[in-house]
C-alpha cells in the first residue's frame, strides 16, 4: 500500500512523537508513505478568520501538489485539524466550481492548478480499514495484556465527515486496541469535546471540558488519540486541574501510533515517548 503523506506543522513541532511514530508504525505494517514535496501550512483555525477564500486556498496548495506526484491518489493525513481542512477543500471544490476558480487563479501564482483528484484520508481511517490487522496481532502477541485503555477521538476526524466512523458513538480504534491483547475502557466521553484551541484563548472553559474527561477515564491505564489538540490539552493541564479539583487525574495520553509501537515491539526512544507531558511509567515497563 503507498499514500501519500501530509504531516502538517503540528508534527514538525509540538506534537514531533506523533510524526515519528506514525512514519515507524507504516513501516512496520508495510505501508509506504511519500512526503508531499514543499507541503506548507493547512490554516489550521486561524486562516477562516482571516479569509474565506484563503481557508481554502492554502488547504488547495497541499492538495495541487500532490496531485503532481505520481506516488499514489491517496492523502494520508495524521492530524485532525489539517485532515478537516484538507478534507473540506477536497469535498467543496466538486460542488462548487466557481470557487474552485477562485482558488486556481490563486494557485496560478506558483503555476500550480488544482484539479480534484486526490482523496484525503484520516490516518485512523487507513489503519482501521486499510491496514491487515493480523499483522498488528502477530508483533504484538499479546503484549498489552491487562491494561484497559480509553480511545479519545476528539471532534475533528469525525466531524462533520463521518466516512470511516459514527462521530457519535466511534468504534473504529477497539479493534486496535484489542489486537495489542489490551482491553477496551466503557466510557462515552470518546467523542466529547477537549475545547480544542479554545483552551488558549478561554483557558477556564477549556480546563472544565478537559476536566470532565480525564474524570471519566478514570480507572483506564492509559488514553490514545488520533489528535494533537487533543492530546496536548489531554496532556497539559493534568496537573492543574487535579490540583483544582482535589482528585488525582494523572494518566498517561498517548498518540496512537505510539501505542501500536510499543505493542509490536518498538522501545519508548522508538516512539518519541521520551517527548510526551504525562506520566507513561507503567506503560514503558510493559515496552520492556
Amino acid at each position: 500500500m503507498k499514500y501519500l503523506y501530509y504531516p502538517g506543522c503540528s508534527l514538525e513541532g509540538t506534537s514531533v512523537e506523533y510524526n515519528i511514530s506514525t512514519k515507524l508504525l507504516m513501516n512496520t505494517v508495510g505501508v509506504q508513505l511519500e512526503e508531499i514535496n514543499d507541503w506548507s501550512c493547512c490554516g489550521a483555525t486561524a486562516a477562516e478568520s482571516k479569509s474565506h477564500l484563503l481557508s481554502y486556498v492554502l488547504p488547495a496548495r497541499n492538495l495541487a501538489l500532490a496531485e503532481k506526484m505520481k506516488h499514489s491518489k491517496q492523502i494520508l493525513v495524521p492530524c485532525s485539524a489539517c485532515y478537516l481542512n484538507l478534507k473540506k477543500t477536497e469535498a467543496i471544490i466538486k460542488k462548487d466550481r466557481h470557487l474552485l476558480g477562485k482558488i486556481n487563479m490563486a494557485l496560478a501564482e506558483e503555476d500550480l492548478v488544482l484539479k480534484g483528484d486526490v482523496i484525503v484520508r484520516h490516518l485512523l481511517d487507513v489503519l482501521s480499514k486499510d491496514v491487515d490487522i493480523q499483522k498488528i496481532k502477530d508483533k504484538s502477541q499479546h503484549k498489552m495484556s491487562g491494561l484497559t485503555i480509553a480511545a479519545y477521538y476528539g471532534c475533528q476526524c469525525l466531524r462533520p465527515f463521518g466516512i470511516f466512523d459514527d462521530p457519535e458513538e466511534p468504534h473504529s480504534m477497539d479493534a486496535l486496541i484489542q489486537a495489542t491483547g489490551a482491553g477496551v475502557f466503557k466510557w462515552d466521553m470518546g467523542a466529547q469535546c477537549c475545547g480544542a484551541s479554545n483552551f488558549s484563548t478561554k483557558p477556564e472553559a477549556g480546563m472544565a471540558l478537559v476536566g470532565k474527561i480525564l474524570t471519566a477515564a478514570k480507572g483506564a491505564d492509559a488514553i490514545l488519540t488520533v489528535c494533537p489538540m487533543c492530546q496536548m490539552n489531554l496532556e497539559s493541564s493534568q496537573k492543574k486541574i487535579s490540583h483544582k479539583e482535589g482528585i488525582d487525574l494523572d494518566i498517561p495520553v498517548l498518540f496512537l501510533p505510539q501505542f501500536l509501537g510499543l505493542a509490536m515491539g518498538k522501545t519508548p526512544k522508538d516512539v518519541g515517548l521520551n517527548l510526551n507531558l504525562s506520566n507513561t511509567g507503567h506503560l514503558t515497563q510493559k515496552a520492556i
